[in-house]
């Protein structure tokens, strides 16, 4: 299972489009089968609502949806979660109103619509003809003119007219796309079961009082009272710190309390010193932030002077869990 920034697409007869019988739960619609959806051009889309890849793909969903919802066009959201938070039905449930998603969700939180197409990725998009073939595939971000000329066409050759015209978005904070171009930092998972480039020894399942070496490019530490388990690190006590070496527009970090928490309050730096105009969408000019729930937290946007930089982020109260970060 990965989270694909960019990958091919493919056209051709793929096969049946699979059940949705294994969906715990539906959003936003009764449940919908294959043999329902005959006669209508139906896209489902696999995602996660804390993956920086899907979240930067769904203006152009959200658009398909709004746009060929009366010419025939069926969308669908299959949510398989990768934290343990997300399968959480009151998270997703928020997720999808915080977002605007006013399309069908299959929650899938046991995996079995993911295992059913046999899927691998987040995000990764099916397209299916008016009889339930599958004609159309695509991982990762990108494709988006490729994707919606498929959803055209097979809308025409259903016997739907619809307008040839490619749909214009205008995302904001964590959905604007990355720049690839200046992107040199990886996503680097926290938790013992992936991290990578820890610049210390980690001491697993057990509390541990840390402090931050001297950091290379994509390398991360941890200062103060942390537990690191499996999927994130916990802190313990009040003002603990993570730090990251970076080279990107975006730092994101997925956090957050556990649900029934409180509030947690974080400073975030750059090079030792407040963010300023390079603040994220979750932060003030100051760097001060608060995370309330459990997602995706957009800290750095910088707009120049993009190079290698030392992130920081502090937390003025124990509790937080932390995940991923990846960058844009």
């Amino acid at each position: 299972m990965q989270q694909l920034a960019c990958a091919a697409f493919s056209e051709g007869d793929e096969g049946a489009l699979p059940s949705l019988s294994a969906a715990t739960e539906w959003i936003n619609s009764p449940p919908l089968t294959p043999e329902g959806l005959r006669g209508k051009v139906v896209l489902v889309d696999f995602c996660t609502y804390t993956c920086v890849n899907w979240l930067r793909t769904l203006p152009y969903v959200r658009a398909w949806a709004d746009k060929y919802r009366n010419d025939g066009l069926v969308v669908i959201g299959a949510h398989t979660p990768e934290f343990p938070f997300e399968n959480d039905i009151e998270n997703v449930e928020w997720a999808a109103k915080e977002m605007d998603i006013r399309y069908p969700i299959a929650v899938d939180s046991n995996y079995g619509v993911w295992r059913a197409f046999n899927n691998d990725y987040w995000p990764a998009v099916y397209i299916a003809d008016v009889n339930g073939r599958i004609r159309f595939h695509h991982f990762g971000e990108a494709a988006y003119d490729e994707t919606e000329r498929a959803i055209q066409r097979l809308l025409s050759n259903g016997g739907h007219e619809t307008d040839t015209q490619l749909v214009k978005v205008s995302p904001r904070g964590l959905e604007v796309g990355a720049d690839f171009g200046r992107l040199r930092s990886p996503e680097s998972y926290l938790g013992y079961e992936k991290a990578e480039a820890f610049a210390s020894d980690a001491f697993q399942d057990a509390p541990r009082t840390y402090t931050v070496p001297r950091l290379s490019l994509n390398q991360w530490g941890l200062a103060g009272n942390w537990t690191v388990k499996g999927k994130p690190v916990v802190l313990n006590e009040a003002n603990g710190k993570i730090v990251y070496r970076f080279h990107a527009r975006d730092v994101n970090l997925i956090m957050g309390p556990p649900a029934g928490s409180k509030p947690v309050r974080f400073t975030v730096t750059i090079d030792g010193k407040p963010p300023a105009d390079a603040h994220g969408t979750d932060v003030d000019a100051e760097g001060n932030g608060i995370a309330a729930r459990q997602r995706t937290y957009q800290l750095v946007r910088q707009q120049t002077g993009i190079a290698d930089r030392d992130f920081g982020i502090q937390f003025a109260d124990p509790g937080v869990e932390a995940f991923c970060f990846t960058f844009g």
